[in-house]
């Protein structure tokens, strides 16, 4: 992972994503807040307490608020290789998150997470290095956690279109969801949930009920795996 590329583009990080996904409709806090409540709800659903939160690759902080607003009585670990993205991250949240800085591993005991969530990150690490970081994150969460991965899913054209016009996606690579499935089940995780998300944009929003129905077509605009 390539610390000076993203602390390049941290201090424009929030107005460049916003001018890239305006064909969508929606600005950077709608992405940020879906993610976390299908995250709240899946806790729900399995009867999970994430008292201790692994934000892996938080960056500036978009998905800080809503986990506190989500999860209020979590403690949250900000975890990017960025040092200048945890600066301004600190800025925008000014209470306790512990921030981490990513190295060449994650200064993290074993099974000390309950939660671990990584939005929209892998995309940006090297593919050969991507069953490291999976099993690092493994290594850290306990027995019975929750790891949430979202990511851009490579099918849909809106997606492509917004990643290959965005600065800080010039590297990225997009994966697609079964690939990431196997490479999650190489690292260990036998069961690995995949839903696809975000169909609708906003000037038909009113369609968007039906994606609770549409989890298992494979060109929504994104895709999260659950692992436990």
């Amino acid at each position: 992972m390539d610390a000076a590329e993203f602390d390049r583009y941290a201090e424009a990080y929030e107005r460049q994503h916003a001018e890239n996904i305006a064909i969508s409709g929606e600005g950077p806090d709608y992405f940020a807040r879906y993610k976390v409540t299908d995250t709240k709800a899946k806790c729900d659903e399995i009867g999970l307490e994430a008292s201790r939160i692994l934000d892996f690759g938080a960056g500036i902080g978009n998905s800080i608020s809503y986990f506190q607003e989500y999860f209020s009585e979590s403690r949250i670990v900000a975890a990017d290789v960025s040092k200048k993205s945890l600066e301004i991250l600190e800025r925008r949240h000014t209470n306790s998150i512990e921030r981490l800085v990513i190295t060449e591993c994650l200064e993290l005991p074993n099974n000390s997470i309950d939660l671990a969530f990584t939005a929209c990150v892998f995309h940006h690490i090297p593919a050969n290095e991507h069953l490291y970081w999976l099993r690092e994150i493994r290594r850290v969460l306990k027995p019975g956690g929750l790891f949430a991965l979202f990511e851009h899913n490579p099918y849909n054209p809106l997606t492509v279109r917004a990643v290959n016009t965005c600065p800080f996606d010039e590297n990225a690579v997009l994966i697609k969801a079964k690939a990431m499935k196997l490479r999650l089940k190489n690292a260990g995780w036998d069961h690995v949930d995949i839903r696809f998300r975000i169909f609708f944009p906003n000037f038909v929003r009113f369609l968007r009920p039906l994606e609770r129905f549409m989890t298992k077509i494979p060109f929504g605009a994104q895709y999260v795996l659950f692992m436990k």
